[in-house]
């Protein structure tokens, strides 16, 4: 099987608030259909969002239902938190020591979908 095009698809109630905080978290652009919004990130296709009116957030880490969730490397944890924030996440759970080596928080973008802002 030959991948030609691989993007990660999120389903939301509010197109808008998802493609843009995404946007920002990604540095990327929004293409905006009525029912659809594509993330492109240097010109390119990274993730794509589709109008789901009866979206139902998803419950962190036991409820249902856990949809996905994305790993993202950052080289300032700090720093990265402190964005995430401003942009709308919302802190899930914290790390026990911001100043080890390797670790990871998980947060939750505007629609409720899981995220992991991860060093080392």
């Amino acid at each position: 099987m030959e991948i030609t095009r691989r993007i990660t698809v999120f389903d939301a109630a509010d197109l808008e608030t998802e493609s843009a905080f995404w946007a920002s978290i990604l540095g990327g652009t929004v293409e905006r259909e009525d029912d659809w919004h594509t993330l492109l990130v240097d010109g390119s296709s990274q993730m794509g969002f589709q109008l789901a009116p009866d979206h139902v957030r998803p419950e962190w880490p036991d409820g249902t239902p856990q949809q996905i969730h994305l790993d993202l490397y950052v080289s300032d944890i700090a720093g990265a938190h402190a964005e995430a924030l401003a942009l709308g996440a919302r802190l899930l759970q914290a790390a026990d020591d911001l100043s080890s080596p390797e670790g990871f928080q998980v947060y939750a973008d505007p629609a409720g979908h899981p995220f992991c802002l991860c060093w080392g």
